[in-house]
């Protein structure tokens, strides 16, 4: 499970490495590379709820297997697609396959384990959730320099297919492919409740990965308001739902639960803050400073390890009730001092290494506490309420940070003329700024929420 859900979150992040040889290679337009990008994204955040729910509805082991399935044959599909058209239709196909087998993995977690040993598989989820979107990157750069018997950027889209067959395999004997919740339960599937969700997401999701490519035309704002009036509709429509006895999409004790509230606010944060930073150092190692699609993918390699391993041990560190503001005040620091280090055009020295790991301590110890906290103690029936909420929080938070901080990064780069490597160093500053800024405002929510 976690095998499969580290695929889909790399490939969140695979494809940003190789969109300059695959623009090459399918004389595709920066409109067609974008959409190669991120239509993975949109319809993976849209369909995410609804992932959770049919695993409810109709039993979580097998409609895994069915998303895992789609996943493989569009990662199939994709690694042989001869014209950008084609990849980006089939990366609108792998991101549904994802959102519908994603949602599984905590819901699985949720009903299998309990009390430590649940804490402990949170843990490790939590930990491969976060170090895939680094290790996307890393994955990238090296897959793409290797260009394997001369097939350039396809191996980004093939290396899941035969990891795909293999899980299948696995997956068809290890895990619970019994029925879902009933037919009660089933019969009182949320139709509207979905379609107004996955509506308002699509109005989000859409402007916030093309609005900068488009320079924020007219539509993008009115598509904004339109989600944010959509989301209104939908919880009120919910909450009318769940008090004339029906079963809304996501259950109000869910998003009344201790800790929620303020979970996701953190997670959006910690999440917008680790893809902002991906982004807007991928954007000034390869176009300012002129790394290879390699030298580029390693410079993450830093930040994956050290997320990885705190993500792994938090729970043995002392001063449990503060990691999480800890976490934050330590990534601002990293964030800052990355910028610090890269100021004046240079490559960074070694001071850059430490900074690397600081980012990477810092969100995993603000992401991991606050996300198993937010889980460890739902109640399994509400396990597929929760997964399909918080997986969702976790992509929104991404896509936020790259359209936040990938379009401060490109505005003060304009704004300074031609690209240099010192007008792409003072960009990023700007941008690292702004990262260690809001990475500061959840370490001081945290502080004030555990005072509370």
């Amino acid at each position: 499970m976690l095998t499969a859900l580290f695929m889909a979150v790399l490939d969140v992040f695979i494809v940003n490495v190789a969109a300059p040889t695959i623009g090459s290679e399918l004389q595709a337009s920066g409109a067609d590379l974008q959409l190669v990008v991120a239509g993975y994204a949109i319809s993976y955040s849209v369909l995410l709820i609804t992932g959770a729910r049919l695993g409810d509805r109709l039993g979580h082991g097998r409609v895994h297997l069915v998303g895992l399935a789609v996943f493989t044959a569009a990662s199939l599909a994709c690694g042989l697609a001869q014209g950008a058209t084609e990849l980006i239709v089939f990366r609108l196909v792998q991101g549904a396959g994802a959102a519908v087998m994603i949602p599984q993995v905590l819901s699985l977690i949720q009903r299998t384990f309990t009390g430590e040993a649940r804490v402990r598989a949170l843990g490790a989820y939590s930990a491969v959730l976060a170090v895939g979107a680094a290790a996307g990157q890393v994955a990238g750069g090296v897959l793409v320099s290797a260009d394997l018997f001369g097939t350039g950027w396809r191996p980004v889209f093939l290396v899941n297919v035969p990891v795909g067959v293999l899980l299948l395999v696995l997956g068809r004997k290890v895990l619970p492919l019994g029925g879902g919740a009933g037919r009660e339960r089933a019969r009182a599937l949320d139709i509207p409740g979905l379609v107004l969700l996955a509506a308002a997401v699509s109005l989000l999701t859409v402007p916030l990965v093309l609005g900068q490519e488009e320079d924020w035309p007219l539509w993008s704002w009115l598509s904004l308001a339109a989600a944010v009036l959509l989301f209104v509709l939908f919880c009120g429509y919910e909450s009318r739902l769940a008090r004339s006895g029906g079963a809304p999409l996501i259950a109000p004790r869910v998003v009344r639960h201790p800790g929620m509230g303020p979970a996701v606010f953190r997670l959006l944060a910690v999440m917008s803050v680790n893809a902002g930073f991906l982004f807007a150092l991928t954007l000034h190692v390869q176009g300012g400073l002129g790394y290879s699609a390699l030298r580029a993918g390693l410079s993450f390699a830093p930040t994956a390890a050290v997320f990885g391993a705190v993500s792994l041990t938090w729970r043995k560190w002392p001063g449990q009730r503060l990691l999480a503001p800890a976490g934050f005040a330590l990534a601002a620091a990293g964030a800052a001092g990355v910028g610090l280090a890269f100021h004046g055009g240079g490559d960074g020295g070694a001071a850059l290494y430490a900074a690397y790991a600081a980012v990477g301590a810092g969100l995993a110890l603000a992401f991991s506490p606050t996300f198993t906290g937010a889980l460890a103690t739902v109640r399994p029936e509400d396990a597929a309420d929760a997964s399909g909420l918080l997986a969702t929080v976790t992509q929104l938070g991404q896509l936020i940070g790259v359209a936040a901080f990938g379009t401060l990064f490109l505005n003060r780069l304009e704004s300074l003329g031609a690209p240099t490597a010192y007008t792409s160093a003072e960009a990023f500053s700007v941008s690292a700024w702004a990262l260690a800024g809001t990475a500061a405002v959840g370490a001081v929510s945290g502080l004030v929420l555990r005072r509370r």
